[in-house]
């Protein structure tokens, strides 16, 4: 039986290269169909190559936010 994780909602920032590097791993991943690893906060996920993609924009006042999100079920 699998063990259950508490459940986590967090935002990390990260400096300009970071995050272009990670976003640069993420879309060859995607493209080469493969599963995908990343490091967040100290946990390790592995997103698995049939995750589902959406994009999503949320304005609030003045301020507006565009998230790329992947979704997939644990096994």
């Amino acid at each position: 039986m699998a063990k259950k994780r508490p459940d986590r909602d967090l935002e990390k920032t990260y400096p300009r290269k970071d995050f272009v590097a990670k976003l640069r791993r993420l879309a060859d991943a995607i493209e080469a169909g493969k599963a995908f690893s990343i490091q967040i906060a100290g946990e390790r996920l592995h997103i698995p190559a049939d995750a589902h993609f959406n994009i999503e924009h949320e304005r609030e006042g003045s301020v507006d936010e565009v998230e790329f999100q992947l979704r997939w079920q644990r096994e």
